[in-house]
């Protein structure tokens, strides 16, 4: 791969280095904050060799490499300025939805910290299995060394996140850090430790001080250090010129430390006490339910690039708990399903490029990153994608915990090793095989090839013959777009069906042929209709809108009724989707598209309710 030629094109393509305003990167993806996600060329993306896919969501911009990712980044470093201008550019101009702001901070201050993370974690697998295995006993010194080698990143885990949090919301990393050496401060720790013996106060000018340990922490730091990104330029512009240098950072630490000891710390304590006593009360009801939920939906996550914001309370658990039962044996099912998916359809397609593709794709998803199985195999041929949605039932029936995480998959397997016991290892290996071993016997049946209908025996084979045809016709005045223009995988990808969206115009959606209305949602943001010919079809005005709870929207007509063509269905308000930061491009979809035959669309550009929009013919096998 040629990562400078490669680095130029995406460049080129996201709108050239004055769209860029920001650039990260993960183990796959490298994630874009642009000024208008507009302008990218998402189609010339898509097609670019060394390019998997490419997702807009939660506030960035993603192009997906895969396990290069890291040396493309690095090109396009080089070849922009983007370091320098990260730091005096501020966020998009264009509003975003608060959930995707959120998404995108996680994002963005957890994944700088996930290697140090991780090293600690595998540090602590390792150590384990030398107890395990009677190499070490915990009392010998190089059990001691290594011990505290590996709980660095943990306990000091403040400070980590504190420099990835001031990058951030924009303000001063050492400050940043130096917040969270107030709250690891052997003395501090003294002091808490001497409160919690006698019971009595901790007290800074007669203020309450709550007796608390931050190591390990994750809530609190992010919370200081969001304070400070106020506080700094405050105590800028009080400060006067002569005197700021010294001045503006001792107001900053002042105000921000006192705050955060008093206030935000125990704040965030309790709230991640309460994240920690919620998952117990949930494994304490159901402990199976969360892990297999997370096995199904993950590849929907990972899709649409929210996974990242799962990660925290993964985090979250082990420092609280010492342990995660919930994302992590959830993930690891998920993963290691989505690789034996790939596998399956490199066993059984004959066609060499793609045989190539999913044995390549396929090991890299059973060891953990699933980007290549996901978009390059499983999201394509569709009945990979719903085999692998099956883990994690077993993980939370037997309660596997996770010590230490680890990108989920075959090679972090030693996470698993805890408590000086191998048990919960080998819950996770035997969930792993079981997730592996079902979704390839189930990709393997159902997985059918599309391949040309030649054949060089003589023998008569059933042909396929149109019957008939029918018209989906426009439900909305606006501009047709492919679905490919949709900012979000579940339609772009046509995971949920074949299609087109509608940029609209007008409030109005109108019934696109004579129906059936077979689902309305409490939000309004969508209608179902089935027509006369089998046809299902979901009309979504707008992505993320159902977080408007219903703001804007309201049917016109009601489950189970039958509409013509040219009814109106439902009215809605654009201002509000537009004034809320979402977008109203409406996705128009054929969600039984397997089961109708060949979808063909007709119009693209100008389009006004009633015309012809989407033709299918409906196929049958005739008799040989």
């Amino acid at each position: 791969m040629n990562y400078k030629d490669l680095a130029a094109t995406i460049i080129e393509n996201v709108g050239g280095e004055e769209n860029i305003q920001g650039l990260t990167h993960c183990a796959t993806r490298l994630r874009f904050n642009l000024q208008d996600d507009n302008q990218p060329k998402e189609k010339v993306l898509k097609e670019t060799p060394g390019v998997m896919g490419v997702v807009n969501k939660g506030g960035q911009y993603q192009v997906i490499i895969g396990s290069d990712v890291g040396n493309v980044y690095s090109e396009i470093m080089k070849q922009t300025t983007l370091e320098s201008k990260t730091d005096e550019k501020q966020e998009a101009s264009e509003p975003k939805s608060k959930v995707a702001k959120v998404i995108d901070t996680i994002t963005g201050i957890f994944t700088p910290i996930l290697p140090a993370i991780t090293a600690a974690g595998m540090l602590k697998a390792v150590l384990s299995l030398l107890v395990v295995f009677s190499v070490l006993t915990v009392e010998s010194q190089s059990y001691q060394i290594l011990n505290f080698m590996a709980d660095a990143a943990f306990y000091f885990l403040p400070v980590l996140l504190a420099a990835s949090s001031a990058q951030k919301f924009k303000t001063n990393m050492y400050l940043a850090m130096m917040l969270g050496g107030i709250l690891l401060h052997p003395n501090f720790v003294a002091m808490v430790t001497a409160a919690k013996e006698s019971g009595d106060a901790i007290r800074l000018f007669g203020l309450p001080i709550s007796a608390v340990s931050y190591s390990s922490s994750v809530i609190p730091i992010i919370l200081a250090v969001w304070f400070l990104s106020y506080v700094e330029p405050i105590a800028d512009r009080i400060s006067p010129k002569a005197i700021k240098f010294f001045s503006k950072p001792l107001i900053s630490i002042a105000v921000v430390g006192i705050v955060t000891l008093t206030i935000l710390g125990p704040v965030g304590y309790l709230i991640s006490d309460w994240i920690s006593t919620g998952i117990t009360f949930l494994e304490s009801v159901s402990p199976w339910i969360v892990p297999l939920l997370l096995g199904t939906f993950t590849p929907l996550f990972v899709a649409t690039g929210t996974h990242y914001g799962l990660v925290p309370i993964g985090i979250n658990n082990r420092m609280t708990s010492g342990y995660d039962t919930v994302i992590y044996p959830g993930m690891l099912a998920s993963n290691v399903s989505q690789g034996a998916a790939a596998l399956a359809v490199g066993v059984k397609s004959k066609n060499q490029a793609t045989k190539q593709l999913a044995f390549s794709a396929g090991l890299t998803g059973i060891f953990g990153i699933t980007e290549p199985a996901l978009y390059g195999v499983n999201l394509r041929y569709k009945t990979p994608l719903y085999a692998a949605m099956i883990g994690g039932l077993f993980m939370g029936i037997f309660r596997v915990k996770n010590f230490s995480g680890g990108s989920p998959g075959l090679l972090t397997l030693p996470s698993y090793i805890g408590d000086n016991t191998l048990s919960h290892f080998y819950f996770a290996c035997v969930g792993a095989v079981i997730s592996i071993v079902i979704t390839f016997i189930v990709t393997f049946i159902l997985f059918k090839e599309k391949t040309d209908e030649t054949s060089t025996t003589e023998v008569a084979q059933p042909t396929v013959k149109t019957t008939e045809d029918s018209d989906v016709f426009a439900p909305i005045n606006g501009e047709a777009v492919a679905l490919e223009a949709v900012a979000d995988g579940m339609f772009s990808e046509e995971i949920l069906g074949q299609g087109m969206a509608i940029i609209p115009s007008e409030g109005k959606v109108y019934a696109p042929f004579d129906a059936t209305v077979s689902a309305t949602f409490d939000s309004g943001h969508a209608i179902g209709l089935t027509s006369k010919n089998g046809i299902e079809l979901l009309i979504h005005v707008g992505i993320d809108t159902v977080k408007l709870d219903g703001e804007g929207y309201s049917y016109a007509v009601a489950k189970g009724q039958e509409v013509k063509k040219g009814d109106l269905l439902l009215t809605f308000d654009p201002q509000v989707i537009v004034k809320n930061g979402l977008n109203s491009i409406t996705p128009v979809v054929i969600t039984n598209t397997n089961e109708v035959g060949e979808i063909l669309t007709i119009n693209e550009g100008a389009i006004h309710s009633g015309d012809q929009f989407i033709k299918v013919f409906h196929q049958k096998r005739s008799e040989v």
